[in-house]
Formats: structure tokens, C-alpha cells, sequence
């Protein structure tokens, strides 16, 4: 493996203090990173870091609990529940070292929330908490819609999570901690790859690092692997966002996505111990019609560009797979049934 090649690039960082009132200076450098990085940070946002940190102390509770408990509420096909070494990403056809736990508002939760027996309080606390993270996220789709010439409210009313269809997901992440290696080869914790949804709002702890990024739009090779990468490391209530292929497409290609991954310790400096994230996922309802201004793409409903994503995610990691492996044939289905909008 080749070592990692690292470069200082500007994340920006946008203020939502006073939203009402300045609505159109904080549309215009939303666009504006959206257009040139797909990353950017959110301060002022309304929810407090206290609120933030007693949420990781909820995930932390939950991934606490032995496995065999967690396994009660087990990952299924409707993109929902607790899964452990098993999301295998195509640039490294190797499974994440994670575990997660991944919810969403509506039906497809029934029978898989963890019970107050084990975690107290922890569907009314995530719940309540992932409403707040909606708010922030419909903030953003109204200065997206405005920056595309949509009305206000057009990616709020697709992004309904009140709807039984919606399929917006909230996603606590814990990484294993990693011995030491300090061989300045890369290694992963989250294989490189592009959200394939909306838009991400994620949530660390500072001095947990290891996210990087590396934008859309300077990525040369398959996953950004070779090109050169940026360390994100953010403060204590700080939120970072990421464009997601979804908008990207529905901007005509006007919004970049952007390739990111968690990189393993390998370096002096790293952090080694667990890391814990918090990633929410604004998806749009099933029969939303997913098509840009300029019409460069055939419209689809978000039901369909989910299905398109898995087909093309599946078909990358097969490719990866054979190429590793030319002596053997393809798997017929996929290592990880495990798939998410990102990490």
C-alpha cells in the first residue's frame, strides 16, 4: 500500500446565527461550498454541545452491551438495525472496523429499537434527538433550493419524515480501537467512498479523529485512493456536512459529492483509541421525483435512485473483488448484505 498523500484545503465554515435574517448570506456560501469543496462545517447551529455529547453517552450505552444482546435488534433489509464488521466498501473490499446502529422514524423500526431494559430511555432520547438533527437539515434544503431556483420548501416537503415511505436514517458508529503500526501505510477504519443520499450531517468527538476528504472534483483515480487527502478535525459541537451523489445529481452536477473515509492509525500523531460518530442522513421519500433544473438526467423517484445506487455499489464491489482475486470466480452476492447511505 502506498502511503497517504495529505494536503491543506479550506473546509468552510458556515454560521446559521440568525437564520431568518441572513438566509441569503448563509444560501450563498452554502452553495459556494457546495459547488468547490462538498464539505463544509455548520456552527450556531441550535443544538449545544451538551446535547451532542450526552447523545454519544446513549450510543456509547448501547454499544457497551454484549453482542449477543445487540443482536436483538439485527440489521435488515430495510436499512435498519445493529450490524458489526460487515459494511464492506468496493475501494478496499474489506469490511470497516465498526460496528453500527442504524434507525429511522417510521415503521420499518418496528420490533428492532433496543428496550429501556438494556438502555434506558433510548428510543425517546434518540428520537427526540433526531429531530433535532432534521431541523438543522431542512435549514439546509431550503438554502439548496434556493441556490438551484426551487421554491423554500421543495426539499423539505421530499424529505418528510413524518411519512410513512420516509427514508431518512440516523446512524450511531463506533470504531474499534487499533493497535499501533506507525508504518505510514494506509489503513482504514472506513473505506473510501461518495454518499450515495441527500445530504450528511455527521458529529464527532474532538480529538477522535481520522475522517478525511478528498473533493469530487479533484479525485483522478477510483475512490480518491493516490490523490491527495485532507484531515478533518473539528471542536466540541461543530457539525460536519457532506454533499451526497443524490443532490449531486439533482443540481445537475452543479454540487459535488465528495470521497471521505476513516483511516486507520498509521502514523505518529494518530489517534488509536475507539472513535464514536454520529451520522444522519437526509434520504427522500419513495415517490419523490428526483430530477435537476436543467433536466440533465431522466427523472426518477427516490425509490429508484436508492435501488440504482445498491446495483452500482454491488457491481463495484464485485469488479474490486475480481480484481483482487482473478484466480477465483466472483462471488454471485456480495460479502457484506450490509449497505448504508455512508459511514
Amino acid at each position: 500500500m502506498e502511503k497517504t498523500k495529505y494536503i491543506d484545503r479550506e473546509i468552510p465554515k458556515i454560521s446559521l446565527v440568525n437564520f431568518d435574517q441572513r438566509i441569503d448570506e448563509i444560501t450563498s456560501e452554502l452553495v459556494h461550498a457546495a459547488e468547490n469543496v462538498g464539505f463544509f462545517s455548520i456552527v450556531d447551529h441550535g443544538i449545544s454541545a451538551g446535547e451532542i455529547e450526552s447523545m454519544f453517552k446513549v450510543s456509547e450505552s448501547f454499544f457497551s452491551l454484549p453482542n449477543d444482546v445487540k443482536a436483538t435488534v439485527p440489521w435488515n433489509p430495510n436499512n435498519v438495525g445493529w450490524e458489526n464488521m460487515s459494511q464492506v466498501r468496493p475501494s478496499t473490499s474489506a469490511p470497516d472496523g465498526k460496528e453500527s446502529y442504524q434507525l429511522q422514524f417510521g415503521d420499518n423500526m418496528k420490533g428492532l429499537w433496543m428496550g429501556d431494559e438494556q438502555v434506558p430511555g433510548f428510543k425517546h432520547d434518540c428520537l427526540e434527538f433526531m429531530h433535532l438533527v432534521q431541523k438543522i437539515s431542512e435549514k439546509l434544503m431550503v438554502c439548496f433550493a434556493r441556490g438551484l431556483g426551487f421554491d423554500d420548501d421543495f426539499f423539505v416537503k421530499v424529505h418528510d419524515v413524518s411519512r410513512p415511505d420516509s427514508q431518512s436514517c440516523f446512524r450511531l458508529l463506533h470504531y474499534y480501537a487499533t493497535p499501533e503500526t506507525d508504518d505510514g501505510k494506509i489503513h482504514h477504519r472506513a473505506g473510501a467512498h461518495a454518499d450515495w443520499g441527500f445530504l450528511t450531517v455527521l458529529l464527532q468527538r474532538e480529538g477522535q479523529s481520522g475522517l478525511e476528504i478528498c473533493p469530487g472534483r479533484e479525485v483522478v483515480t477510483d475512490f480518491g485512493l493516490g490523490d491527495k487527502w485532507t484531515k478533518v478535525d473539528l471542536k466540541a459541537g461543530d457539525i460536519i456536512c457532506n454533499i451526497g451523489d443524490l443532490l449531486m445529481s439533482w443540481s445537475d452536477d452543479r454540487f459535488k459529492s465528495t470521497f471521505h473515509r476513516v483511516k486507520a492509525p498509521c502514523e505518529s500523531g494518530d489517534y488509536y483509541g475507539e472513535r464514536y460518530s454520529i451520522a444522519f442522513f437526509s434520504q427522500p421519500v419513495k415517490d419523490a421525483i428526483i430530477q435537476g433544473p436543467k433536466k440533465k438526467y431522466p427523472a426518477v423517484t427516490g425509490a429508484q435512485f436508492t435501488a440504482n445506487a445498491m446495483q452500482k455499489y454491488f457491481a463495484a464491489l464485485k469488479a474490486k473483488v475480481e480484481s483482487d482475486t482473478p484466480q477465483l470466480a466472483a462471488p454471485q452476492t456480495p460479502v457484506s448484505t450490509t449497505v448504508s447511505a455512508s459511514a
